[in-house]
């Protein structure tokens, strides 16, 4: 019997997509040790209600139109975790809730579920809630006192860099001794994951070696233009979250582009977006955004970027 069935196509049962999920899973841990170590029960709460809270949506949504709750796929508890360690350690509980229900509603069964969506669910909950609760998921909702975790007492480093001229040192960038959102504040941990999700090809290297490729050369002509001067290039791919976008948002295998050409103009063209925003706009961090606006390039890069057959073109019937 042959099966016939939409792309992507995988040569084997260990390339299904609950497998592929499960990478993402176990390649998300460094970063959630490292926020539960810094952040402590926060990180903790952030992690349960977004994960909870993804996995009540696509179930709630999956029988609103009559399917099969598909849970044991793994793709919602993915968006959950990603989703919860790009919030603030200070987001109140409804900011997780509503996230999780528009990165699963509107983010992927809007479309038709797994494998239909155009743009990365869990950064179109995140974008929705940054709008829509600017103070809760603002610079302020970073920075506090009297929790007893001090790092949270100072300005995430592209804030302070951006605004006071304050540069953070680039050994606790690396390691993550500094304020920032629950998965981005450890560059060491997102390239742990990532490496091993490139190792185990449920991401594409092409894409995050785009993105640094980008950044560095932006980040140098910054540099010696003197825009922003205090923030060397080394700042750029340490701080914010350069690392954690660019191995567990950029390389989801459905908002990205299927070819290799495609990919490098994919991540290529996000590290071009990160830095504009960084280096010309009011915001300090430009990932997010950057994500969502090469999603909807993908269509495009995947229609011009079209391998040529071996033995070339297919020629062209002549009409007589």
């Amino acid at each position: 019997m042959i099966h016939v069935s939409p792309s992507p196509h995988y040569p084997g049962k260990s390339r299904t997509s609950s497998m592929m999920m499960r990478d993402v899973l176990i390649a998300l841990i460094p970063c959630v040790l490292m926020a539960v170590y810094v952040f402590r029960s926060h990180a903790v709460f952030q992690i349960a209600v977004c994960v909870a809270s993804c996995l009540a949506s696509e179930a709630i949504f999956s029988l609103m139109r009559g399917k099969k709750i598909p849970l044991r796929d793994g793709s919602a508890a993915v968006t959950g975790v990603i989703l919860a360690l790009s919030l603030p350690w200070s987001a109140p509980w409804y900011v997780g809730v509503i996230g999780s229900f528009v990165a699963i509603g509107i983010g992927k069964i809007i479309y038709g579920g797994l494998g239909q969506n155009v743009f990365n669910p869990a950064m179109v909950g995140r974008a929705f809630v940054m709008i829509n609760f600017p103070v809760a998921l603002g610079a302020s909702a970073y920075v506090s006192s009297g929790t007893g975790i001090h790092i949270i007492t100072q300005a995430t480093p592209l804030t302070a860099a951006k605004l006071t001229a304050q540069v953070s040192g680039l050994w606790p960038l690396f390691l993550g001794t500094c304020n920032g959102s629950l998965g981005e504040v450890s560059a060491l941990a997102c390239l742990i994951g990532g490496l091993y999700l490139c190792f185990r090809r449920t991401a594409s290297w092409e894409i995050p070696a785009g993105i640094f490729l980008s950044v560095i050369i932006l980040g140098g002509v910054a540099n010696m233009v003197s825009i922003h001067k205090q923030i060397t290039v080394l700042h750029h791919l340490f701080s914010g979250a350069l690392f954690f976008g660019a191995f567990f948002i950029a390389t989801d295998p459905v908002t990205s582009p299927l070819t290799p050409l495609g990919k490098w103009i994919f991540g290529i063209g996000l590290g071009f977006f990160i830095m504009m925003i960084r280096l010309f706009s009011g915001y300090p961090e430009g990932v997010m955004f950057a994500v969502l606006l090469m999603n909807g390039c993908v269509p495009i890069i995947n229609r011009y970027t079209i391998p040529v057959p071996v033995g070339g073109p297919v020629p062209e019937k002549k009409v007589s």
